[in-house]
């Protein structure tokens, strides 16, 4: 029997347990903007919110949109919680953690349907503050967003096709707050040599994000050094299966 599209993309997930990690060395530069996107894991939950809301409203017609729903809220519980153990190594800072809650509120309180608030943020948020986790952060860090970034590129298929089916579109005020959460997090940074602490090359990989589903200056993400197995400290490594 030919499976539905949202059938495929749920075979594509691969089952992961967060686990404690210890605090390593974070790339010089990086440590307010990683402090603010810290403060934004709060996010991870109201997706959730956000999908569990989406069920309640109507749905396309096609087998398998429920069950991947509710797949994706169990993802976006387990990436709270891998996010919690990250905070537990690194601690918070205090002022970031009050700003990310007045951006949180801004997100809660936008009327547009939440699966487009939930795409949005996916497509053009978390996969800008993922990758700069990958590039600057240490390695519990490192290894805690490419499990996430597996399960984010399956989440943002999902929910497309779901916008898709029900017609719906961004708006301008979405597109503003978009660009303004990626801004306070990166607002510490200027320009640099090295892109990756650089705030205009983020802003604009969360443009091209956000207007065509792709960020090319991101390429290397694919390619991104990860911790050796034998480098990293047994708490630091995942879980699967």
């Amino acid at each position: 029997m030919t499976q539905s599209p949202y059938t495929q993309v749920v075979s594509r997930k691969r089952k992961w347990t967060p686990v404690a990690v210890q605090r390593g060395k974070l790339v010089d530069g990086s440590e307010e903007p990683i402090y603010r996107a810290l403060a934004l894991r709060t996010l991870e939950l109201p997706v959730s919110e956000f999908l569990k809301q989406g069920l309640e409203k109507e749905l396309p017609q096609t087998p398998g949109v429920v069950e991947a729903l509710k797949s994706n809220i169990q993802d976006e519980e387990r990436h709270d919680q891998a996010l919690e153990y990250v905070v537990a190594a690194h601690g918070t800072d205090p002022k970031s953690e009050a700003e990310g809650r007045h951006i949180l509120k801004a997100w809660l309180d936008a009327p547009e349907h939440p699966i487009l608030k939930a795409a949005i943020l996916e497509r053009s948020v978390f996969f800008v503050l993922l990758p700069f986790y990958r590039f600057n952060g240490d390695i519990g860090i490192r290894t805690t967003a490419a499990d996430i970034s597996r399960d984010e590129q399956t989440h943002v298929a999902i929910h497309s096709m779901v916008c898709s089916e029900l017609g719906l579109k961004s708006t301008s005020s979405l597109n503003r707050l978009r660009r303004a959460t990626v801004g306070w997090v990166m607002d510490s940074l200027g320009t640099s040599d090295n892109k990756y602490l650089d705030k205009d090359f983020w802003l604009s990989q969360s443009d091209s994000l956000y207007e065509r589903g792709k960020a090319p200056g991101l390429s290397d993400t694919q390619r991104a050094r990860m911790p050796a197995f034998f480098e990293a400290a047994n708490t630091d490594l995942p879980q699967y299966g």
